[in-house]
């Protein structure tokens, strides 16, 4: 059987605002449906484990899709979700895919974290599959090839942009990421 790791984010604070946030329900339970329903073995992991912060707009009216439904009614996935591992004690060695679902929490904690990097780089060194939506590309950012040069290095992403920002009004909160070794057009 496939194993496939998903890596949400720990950090709740939208910056130095006062707001909530984190994962992006939709962001998480769309594809972790889509293995399970194709008989793939998910495990969730986050920086600190346990459960991780879903971003508090997810309940708002208009942002229940048929996925979202599913998980308020599905207790098993929400006890996954509630007791994810810890990081740390994760390693790429025992699973074949890495996703990285996006919400504005990756931006802080998974694109500065030290097991992020090196699990990222242990999931490309092996030539495993890696996988990100919207704000997850941001656990990417840090990791390297056995060379020192970025993973991303000439490579087109595709992720949540700086005119998708504005468009929420977050382009003075969310860091954008700009500059680096590689194009990120948006970041």
């Amino acid at each position: 059987m496939k194993k496939v790791l998903i890596v949400l984010p720990s950090h709740d604070q939208l910056g130095n605002t006062e707001e909530k946030t984190g994962f992006w329900l939709e962001e998480f339970n769309s594809p972790y449906y889509e293995f399970i329903d194709n008989g793939y073995e998910v495990t969730i992991a986050s920086p600190k484990g346990g459960k991780p912060p879903a971003d508090p707009k997810n309940a708002q009216k208009g942002n229940q899709i048929e996925s979202t439904q599913r998980f308020e009614k599905d207790k098993l996935a929400q006890k996954k979700l509630e007791n994810t591992m810890v990081l740390s004690q994760v390693s790429a060695s025992n699973y074949d895919t890495l996703f990285l679902p996006g919400g504005h929490g990756a931006k802080w904690d998974l694109s500065a974290n030290k097991n992020m990097k090196k699990l990222v780089e242990d999931f490309y060194s092996d030539k495993k599959i890696i996988s990100a939506v919207l704000h997850g590309p941001a656990g990417l950012l840090q990791a390297t090839d056995q060379n020192g040069n970025s993973i991303l290095k000439n490579k087109k992403i595709t992720r949540f942009t700086s005119d998708e920002e504005s468009t929420v009004g977050l382009t003075k909160v969310v860091p954008l990421f700009t500059g680096g070794p590689f194009k990120r057009i948006g970041w």
